[in-house]
């Protein structure tokens, strides 16, 4: 039962005769699953912990950075540097100490995803790449657990639940995924600071009404929400019986969605590698493709700023006879990069820098602003 701080904490969903009781006891036995405490994950676990969820995993291995506060209003300036999962559960904490949060700061991937997302009824999807949203929806698949998805982009946002009662899933919406130029992240498009909140919203009252059984759930639909012209759109959504028969795991979701380097052995330099190289007087050409503002935020020094559309008209003024090394924010439009300079057929050696400049700041110069 609840205990009076609960009662008097709950009142107002106590008087919904939707929720009542029994419902803020459903909440409370229900047990979430929140992939992403970034700009939609922020949002979700807000209402989900001030909800009365009673136990909510929150999964995320990234760190706050200042360029997140624009977005992710969980977090303050203090916090840059600390792990998202860890500041989120103990910031929830404290807005809900009737709860129990789980940080779990890890990168999910097919060895984990599963032992995980056992432990969890309903599993929402706050993440903003392909790979990952793939492998969560092909995990609810076999494990048959409903998933709450939710994607921003600039002014635009999507909503919907996958898996829920016989529904469709999320590659009955999406099979495949676009290639990386046409699927750009939220560092390169931009997003307005509201919309994640907004959209994070939505998708935490998905989860609640899935809990509860109120309501009409977004199964089968896919809310659009557009910022600029304040519409929104549904769109109906076929289950597809193909989409349902899988046995396993993928073996490489980042091939599947079109991101791993298809590029031959010794074009992937890591930074560590870079990094010896650079110290031990290696005379290195390094070309950042990135666009003028992250130029702005964080660049290697020595580098030159060389954006990814300038490439064709620009590229004349490297030097081919030295080593290149590309460098972006995730090492996929330098990847980009590097298969357009081989196509010149000039340069003595062409090298990718694997993990980008996010890489660079995570393991060699932990000074360096990320975004």
């Amino acid at each position: 039962m609840l205990n009076s701080s609960e009662q008097t904490r709950y009142a107002r969903h106590l008087s919904l005769a939707e929720v009542g009781m029994a419902g803020q006891l459903q909440l409370k036995q229900a047990r979430v699953l929140v992939v992403g405490a970034g700009g939609l994950g922020c949002p979700i676990l807000q209402y989900l912990a001030a909800a009365g969820v009673g136990t909510v995993g929150i999964v995320d291995d990234d760190t706050v950075a200042l360029s997140n506060l624009q977005r992710q209003v969980l977090y303050q300036v203090a916090d840059i540097g600390q792990p998202k999962a860890a500041v989120a559960a103990a910031r929830l904490s404290a807005l809900n100490p009737e709860i129990c949060l789980v940080p779990i700061v890890q990168r999910l991937n097919t060895h984990n995803i599963l032992p995980l997302m056992e432990d969890y009824d309903w599993i929402i999807d706050g993440t903003d790449n392909f790979p990952t949203r793939y492998l969560i929806n092909d995990a609810c698949t076999l494990l048959q657990k409903p998933l709450v998805f939710g994607a921003i982009h600039r002014f635009e946002g999507q909503v919907a639940v996958f898996h829920y009662q016989g529904g469709p899933s999320y590659r009955c919406l999406f099979p495949q995924a676009p290639p990386p130029e046409e699927a750009p992240n939220c560092a390169q498009a931009g997003v307005m600071g509201v919309l994640p909140g907004l959209v994070g919203t939505l998708m935490a009252a998905e989860c609640l009404k899935m809990i509860l059984g109120i309501g009409q759930v977004l199964s089968g639909q896919l809310l659009s929400i557009d910022l600029l012209s304040g519409q929104q759109r549904s769109f109906s959504i076929r289950r597809n019986e193909d989409n349902f028969q899988r046995q396993a795991l993928e073996a490489d979701y980042a091939a599947v969605c079109g991101l791993a380097p298809a590029l031959p052995d010794g074009v992937q330099i890591s930074p560590t590698q870079l990094q010896a190289q650079l110290e031990a007087g290696v005379r290195l050409q390094l070309v950042d493709v990135r666009e003028a503002f992250e130029w702005d935020i964080c660049h290697l020094a020595g580098s030159i700023h060389l954006p990814l559309g300038q490439l064709p008209s620009r590229h004349p003024s490297l030097d081919p006879q030295l080593p290149t090394v590309l460098i972006c924010h995730h090492g996929i439009r330098s990847m980009q990069a590097l298969q357009y300079l081989r196509q010149q057929g000039d340069f003595r050696q062409l090298l990718n820098l694997t993990g980008g400049i996010e890489a660079w700041a995570s393991q060699i110069d932990h000074s360096m602003p990320r975004y």
